[in-house]
């Protein structure tokens, strides 16, 4: 207890000593009634600092800044001593700031620094590539890392170099340091020229070894240098050989010119199935490092003098011709909007990866159906080009978009899987109003089954698909053409040749060749095939068509998705297809569409071989060829098959 006592009273003491140094303290330190107390130092503001490169100024006022900027609109005010940089002395910040482009600094969420991008350019853009864009009388200029594209006119939108219409000067070009910082596409006008990669001959390649070339009349030669041009005149029939090292090829690209409209570049030495090509307009030729490519740039209405030929047959009623004029005219155009050569400038090749171009010969029946439809474009409802897909003859109906499996095909709702038969395109045509769509409340043409279900959507069961496809139905137009129906007999299944395609079907797309696993389908590697035990359509598309193919192995399964696929894997590349009319027909790689239903043949619980009955020719979206032949031979125009396969769309003239 005594000991417990001491430490209390211990504890006690040194807390009087703590408190009598802390008073003594006070009273040695206490300030005067003069003297000032420090204040701490309170820590000091780092300010936020951003930097906006290559933005479009799209308004400026006394008040601030209203910039696009990666798609969307923002609004800065002024901050305090900011002075732009490039801004004319005397002008108002309005008119000098204004529908600019510029580097702008904001720190602490104000406009501190403006410093304008004014240097620009205008010429007829050649080509682009991620290095730069070549522009007549300038040549090939870097683009830079942080380059930005404006879209200027309608609605302002972010745009690429991907978006340059070439051979046209619709763009200004920003430049700072020698280098494009900003694209601004100032208008969008008609577009009269057509700029086409012409391939090597029978459509080998891109590059062209040795071009032999001359002209049925006087012709040009310009070359070298864009600030130094020459240009060599020839007479007609001159033959000039342009080799790799050729004195013409002083700089990358050469033109050859007709010296009259009506004149036509001769290609001697480029193989095409009328013999030696003439090309109207005139051919470029650009040396690059992998060869030289030939581009043939031509008024858009006398490419489709060779195209339409090329597409249809000549002999097909012209109403039909009429509606091929204006689905390869709008094709073309979108093309010509976003070129799918823009490395070389060019819009589309000549072969059937675009639209075939001058393999036959013009054709006056063609030239004509050509010349009516003039300018003539098939719009969307929203007023975008249509998507003008089209194939060679259907079983009866068609289907939609989706059998491609893009993210754009559930959108492209004008393309719908509808009846191909006489009765519904009667219903449809009466039911058209004066602008060519049909009347609110009017339903698909060929319904069946539940109100409101359309023939295309009953089709996706397989007992209904399974008798449709076993019938022919006289009233479809085109009951009475080869490939109505079809069928195909595989005697033994071929699982190296299955598995092989299956392997090369993955590699094109793995998303579309899956495997079960763990109870569920996913993306791998398929090493080996095993006995089949079951093969079937598990799913089917608008119209009936094979979505999903499903082969068993005893316990493992492959899925095939979309009807190209299926198509491809379920052709053993030896049977032949046997159509209605009796002829046999070879097929190689794919099978004539992917309508059809399967039959199995098995032995030991194996599948050992299958038969599929089908019909049609192609893909099934959009119009089919023989079946606006059919329908024009009925009576019907061209505005009657068009806004029958291509739903609530309408014709316009992009010449006004």
């Amino acid at each position: 207890m005594q000991i417990k006592a001491f430490i209390c009273l211990l504890g006690i003491l040194l807390l009087v000593i703590l408190l009598f140094g802390r008073l003594l303290l006070h009273l040695v330190h206490r300030p005067e009634e003069d003297e000032e107390v420090p204040v701490p130092t309170p820590e000091p503001h780092i300010p936020v600092v951003e930097l906006f490169a290559n933005v479009w100024i799209a308004e400026a006022d006394q008040e601030g800044l209203l910039i696009f900027r990666e798609g969307q609109s923002e609004h800065y005010a002024w901050g305090e001593n900011s002075e732009p940089d490039g801004a004319e002395s005397g002008d108002s910040v309005g008119l000098s700031l204004r529908e600019q482009v510029a580097d702008i600094e904001i720190t602490d969420g104000l406009v501190t620094s403006v410093s304008l991008r004014t240097d620009k350019i205008n010429g007829k853009i050649l080509s682009a590539d991620d290095t730069g864009i070549e522009v007549e009388g300038y040549g090939k200029i870097p683009l830079a890392a942080d380059y930005r594209g404006y879209r200027l006119y309608d609605s302002l939108e972010m745009c690429t170099a991907e978006d340059l219409c070439f051979g046209y000067s619709f763009t200004d070009l920003c430049l700072e340091n020698g280098e494009i910082c900003a694209l601004l596409m100032v208008k969008e006008e008609a577009m009269e020229y057509i700029r086409v990669l012409v391939k090597s001959s029978d459509y080998g390649g891109t590059f062209h070894d040795k071009p032999l070339i001359t002209c049925d009349t006087d012709f040009t030669i310009t070359y070298g240098p864009h600030d130094s041009q020459k240009q060599e005149k020839h007479p007609a029939g001159e033959e000039v050989e342009f080799g790799y090292d050729s004195i013409y090829f002083e700089a990358d690209r050469v033109r050859i010119s007709p010296d009259v409209l009506t004149g036509k570049v001769v290609f001697k030495n480029c193989g095409r199935s009328q013999g030696t090509p003439a090309y109207r307009g005139q051919m470029e030729l650009l040396k690059t490092g992998d060869g030289i490519v030939a581009v043939n740039e031509v008024l858009l209405e006398e490419y489709l003098y060779s195209v339409v030929p090329s597409e249809m047959p000549a002999k097909y009623p012209f109403e039909a011709l009429k509606a091929q004029a204006v689905c390869a005219r709008t094709y073309a155009y979108g093309h010509m909007l976003h070129a799918g050569y823009p490395r070389y400038g060019a819009h589309v090749d000549d072969s059937t990866s675009y639209q075939v171009y001058n393999n036959i010969l013009e054709q006056e029946s063609t030239t004509t159906a050509v010349k009516e439809t003039y300018g003539q474009l098939l719009l969307t409802e929203a007023g975008d080009l249509a998507g003008t897909y089209y194939y060679s003859t259907s079983c009866g109906v068609g289907s939609d978009a989706t059998v491609w499996k893009t993210q754009a095909a559930p959108t492209l709702t004008y393309l719908r899987a509808r009846p191909l038969s006489r009765t519904a395109l009667a219903e449809a045509v009466a039911a058209m109003g004066e602008a060519g769509s049909p009347e609110e409340g009017v339903t698909d043409p060929g319904e069946t089954g539940a109100p409101g279900e359309s023939l295309g959507e009953s089709l996706r069961e397989e007992e209904a698909f399974r008798a449709f496809i076993s019938t022919v139905r006289e009233d479809d137009f085109e009951a009475g053409e080869g490939w109505y129906r079809w069928t195909y007999q595989v005697e033994e299944l071929d699982r190296e040749r299955m598995l092989e395609t299956l392997q090369k079907r993955y590699a094109a797309n793995d998303r579309l060749i899956l495997t079960w696993k763990d109870g569920e389908y996913v993306s791998q590697t398929i090493e080996s095939l095993d006995p089949v035990t079951e093969l079937y359509i598990e799913k089917r598309g608008s119209g009936g068509v094979a979505d999903e193919l499903i082969i068993e192995m005893g316990d493992r399964k492959i899925k095939v998705i979309s009807e190209h696929n299926i198509r491809y894997v379920l052709n053993d590349g030896k049977s032949k297809i046997r159509r209605q009319d009796g002829s046999s027909i070879n097929s190689p790689n794919l099978l004539p569409s992917g309508f059809f239903v399967i039959d199995t043949g098995k032995e030991n619980g194996n599948v050992i071989g299958y038969s599929l009955s089908g019909g049609g020719f192609g893909h099934g979206v959009g119009m089919s060829q023989n079946g606006a032949r059919a329908m024009a031979e009925s009576g019907y125009s061209v505005r009657d098959i068009l806004l029958y396969f291509y739903e609530n769309c309408r014709i316009e003239n992009i010449y006004g």
